[in-house]
């Protein structure tokens, strides 16, 4: 839908202020370009949850929650368990955000995430083998956007990485054909910690982690993700427009340099110590 003239110049106006701003190496939350916002983890606060974190990063929240079944693994994939990734952009969070089945929106936070945990190879899926080409553990990650301030992309990546480290995932055993509950429990093995950041682009200037002001100002938009080895898990362009040349470059050692700021913080919330793959 069209944007009204008075839409149209209001964003104009928006976006000559925030780049204005930046050729000061300033923004009009008093950051700086490459400054993340403040981040907040919380984990277990779901109790009919296998697994949960909610996280805050600025004024943005997201809340994901864990559950785990018994089920047969895909044909192609006999001895490895599964996972789906789920992401709601909830009315509450935002006007913006309509009730009913996820939109586009939605579906493309589902993606990012999902793809950011299965390129990097998160999980080790041969862990959750019961019974090869059988039964495996299924886990349903879903992910709710539960106050929308710009950028829900991060967040929702660090609450699944939060709650697939923190899940106590009940432990089954196969009698007679059917899984039955041991009623002991274990947390999955992770193998790597990706995290992206959400940059955005005004002219020849970028900044990342955009509040939302800034995000509906952005000429261009992108999502780039790194593992704690360096390699890019993630590149997803959310909005037409060109980069600049020369400045991909420049914004893939922030944004390495940026996910290992948040990896700090995530590691100093939640202790984890890798698990090398079978």
């Amino acid at each position: 839908m069209a944007l009204t003239p008075k839409k149209d110049l209001t964003a104009s106006i928006m976006r000559n202020k925030i780049y204005s701003l930046l050729l000061q190496d300033k923004r009009i939350d008093g950051r700086r370009p490459a400054d993340l916002r403040p981040i907040k983890i919380e984990t277990g606060l779901l109790t009919k949850a296998d697994g949960s974190a909610l996280v805050s990063m600025g004024s943005t929240k997201i809340l994901t929650g864990i559950k785990v079944e018994v089920g047969a693994p895909f044909p192609d994939r006999p001895d490895e368990g599964t996972f789906t990734v789920n992401a709601e952009l909830l009315p509450l969070a935002s006007a913006s955000f309509e009730p009913g089945p996820p939109d586009e929106r939605g579906i493309e936070l589902a993606r990012v995430v999902d793809r950011s945990l299965r390129e990097s190879g998160v999980v080790d899926l041969k862990k959750l083998c019961l019974v090869k080409g059988e039964k495996v553990y299924i886990l349903f990650i879903d992910i709710y956007v539960l106050d929308y301030d710009g950028n829900y992309f991060d967040p929702s990546l660090i609450s699944a990485l939060a709650a697939l480290a923190t899940a106590k995932i009940p432990r089954y055993e196969i009698v007679d054909g059917k899984p039955q509950k041991t009623g002991e429990y274990f947390s999955p093995e992770l193998s790597a910690l990706p995290f992206t950041v959400m940059v955005g682009i005004i002219g020849e200037r970028f900044l990342i982690d955009p509040q939302l002001e800034e995000e509906k100002a952005l000429d261009v938009s992108l999502v780039m993700g790194t593992d704690e080895k360096g390699n890019m898990t993630c590149v997803q362009k959310n909005s037409p427009g060109q980069i600049p040349v020369g400045l991909m470059d420049r914004l893939v050692d922030v944004v390495a340099e940026k996910t290992n700021e948040i990896r700090r913080k995530f590691l100093q919330e939640i202790p984890v110590k890798l698990a090398s793959v079978s």
